[in-house]
């Protein structure tokens, strides 16, 4: 058999994007001066048609999400704080001041001024009543952005249940505002602090994994993506990446800038009992249908530059490669065909 001369005995390491090595022999297309080897009969694959997905695993913990502190504008001494790891609901008071509970309201939107009477309309003003009027205070109708003399009343009589001052206001720190219900996680401010500042630090209250990620594999990190998840003590499962954060690093303690992703477990049945744990995060970075793809051992590097695969007959033919998966390559070339057998180290 025409075998191709092997120009220089220069290995080259291609590190691919799925965290793989790729060994590459240079060799030359131009075989005019060639002579055949004299080696052991060469490996061959075939060149399949298939399915492709370039993925990336990486390891993340089983927990309630990404921590966030949880701070308060309340005026005040903190005189009661919750327990690490106690779910706190809607209308549920988060802590106390001044012996008094500021209670939690559900909103993406946080309340950024005082409300009253005869103030202008808002924004936050719907918040407040979308509030009441799921806890049962409804006076003023449908809730909408005007503060009313119906909105004071139902604010009262939510003052009233609550043993607050029954003033029909609502000042900005009288209540804390979070997307949903909480789960506190660590307490930051001890009994006796004052209460307008951190004061614990809180998650979600659904099953989540928190995968960090280093600022060069940013390409993961994208929202509503789904994950696969295997579970350490758990069920395979799927996952939906739900949070997206950033934490700065400290320089000083040789601590980098990380991403740090919450992927909400799809299936919670599949980690029932299971209060953490390590979990291996497969994420899907793009998928490639019905593509020629040969054993990565097959690809070469050529001397002229790009890259190659050598036929069974000894012909070299040039490829263009697309996206590495599991061993195989995706490449296009002219010539190339499905069912050709090509030389492969594997």
């Amino acid at each position: 058999m025409n075998r191709k001369v092997v120009v220089a005995a220069l290995v080259v390491a291609v590190v691919l994007g799925t965290g793989g090595v790729v060994v590459l022999t240079r060799i030359a297309s131009n075989q005019a001066n060639a002579a055949p080897l004299q080696n052991d009969p060469a490996k061959t694959a075939q060149v399949k048609k298939t399915n492709l997905a370039d993925q990336q695993s990486m390891t993340g913990q089983l927990g309630f999400g990404a921590e966030r502190a949880l701070a308060s504008r309340k005026s005040g001494t903190v005189t009661g704080l919750p327990k690490p790891g106690e779910v706190i609901e809607q209308g549920k008071p988060v802590f106390h001041s001044d012996a008094k509970p500021v209670p939690l309201f559900y909103s993406q939107m946080p309340l950024y001024r005082d409300l009253e009477a005869g103030m202008s309309n808002g924004p936050d003003v719907k918040v407040v009543e979308e509030n009441l009027a799921a806890l049962g205070f409804k006076d003023f109708g449908a809730p909408d952005e005007k503060f009313t003399y119906y909105t004071a009343t139902a604010l009262k009589k939510w003052q009233k249940a609550n043993g607050l001052e029954q003033t029909g206001k609502l000042g900005a720190g009288d209540v804390i505002v979070q997307p949903g219900a909480i789960r506190v996680s660590s307490l930051t401010a001890p009994l006796g602090a004052p209460a307008g500042g951190d004061l614990m630090k809180v998650t979600g209250t659904e099953r989540a994994v928190t995968v960090e990620l280093e600022q060069s594999k940013q390409r993961l990190a994208k929202q509503g993506e789904k994950v696969e998840l295997s579970v350490s003590g758990g069920k395979p499962t799927t996952g939906t990446i739900t949070g997206i954060s950033r934490t700065t690093g400290d320089p000083n303690q040789g601590s980098k800038p990380k991403i740090v992703l919450t992927i909400s477990v799809d299936d919670p049945k599949a980690v029932e009992g299971i209060e953490s744990g390590s979990v291996t995060a497969l994420f899907t970075v793009s998928k490639k249908q019905n593509v020629l793809a040969v054993p990565i051992g097959a690809l070469l590097a050529l001397n002229e530059g790009g890259y190659g695969v050598v036929a069974e007959d000894g012909k070299t033919i040039p490829v263009t490669v697309g996206i590495f998966a599991k061993g195989q390559v995706e490449v296009q070339g002219e010539g190339l065909r499905e069912g050709m057998k090509v030389v492969t180290t594997e």
